[in-house]
């Protein structure tokens, strides 16, 4: 019998209660991994090749307490997928400190903190990959984007030296930069009802990411994708 292509490995996902994280999440068990989901909105519990651990993942401290509890149980994770995110469409002048200091803590401080929490263990091992969710927005300015696009423009920057910081450590490292995904965050923006916005019949969906992430966990470790862009046929 054939084993599916993760079978024995551990995957974490952030953001992993909905949306994007929830898709990839599933992908990956599917596949065959054991996923450790987190989220703030998530019970504990355990199922079947699934454990959920509620977690703040922009708090030091609730990501310190969940990676010591995956550590203790699994060891270094295979993968760790930073899928969680939030989402801010607003002018720069009317974007108020708080709402730019969030976006930054949800967008960019919250992967720094689980890659610190897990990176040691990894690079200690010698094998692993980072998968890190970013955005068209990473890449390319938009009106309304200000702090959004700062946190996600600062979270490529982020990739960039954790690749050149893991080079011949045997750990990889790819950023996924989608284009707009039909996902609940686009409930309050209604953009079907705003000019030069995506229609959201025309957005990725959430399982399009989730295949991109499939694809680049399951090939050989030898092989090394540092990018990836998907976008909405034009």
């Amino acid at each position: 019998m054939n084993r599916p292509p993760l079978f024995g490995r551990t995957a974490v996902v952030s953001g992993a209660s909905r949306g994007i994280g929830l898709a990839v999440a599933d992908t990956l068990r599917e596949a065959g991994a054991h996923v450790v989901r987190l989220a703030r909105s998530l019970a504990e519990a355990e199922a079947e090749r699934c454990t959920d651990i509620p977690c703040d993942v922009s708090d030091p401290a609730s990501v310190q307490r969940m990676a010591a509890r995956v550590l203790a149980a699994h060891g270094a994770p295979d993968v760790v997928v930073n899928a969680a995110g939030v989402f801010l469409v607003k002018p720069l002048a009317e974007t108020t400190p708080e709402e730019f200091r969030g976006q930054l803590d949800g967008n960019l401080v919250g992967p720094f903190l689980v890659l610190r929490a897990f990176l040691p263990a990894m690079v200690a091992r010698g094998r692993g990959l980072v998968v890190t969710i970013g955005s068209v927005a990473d890449h390319a300015a938009f009106a309304g984007n200000a702090a959004y696009g700062a946190a996600k423009t600062g979270l490529r920057g982020l990739h960039g030296v954790l690749e050149q910081e893991l080079r011949n450590s045997g750990v990889r490292a790819t950023l996924i930069s989608p284009g707009p995904v039909d996902t609940a965050i686009w409930d309050a923006v209604d953009p079907d009802a705003k000019p030069g916005f995506t229609p959201r019949a025309r957005m990725l969906r959430a399982e399009d990411v989730a295949e991109a992430v499939w694809f680049v966990v399951t090939r050989r470790d030898e092989v090394h994708i540092p990018e990836l862009l998907i976008e909405p046929r034009s």
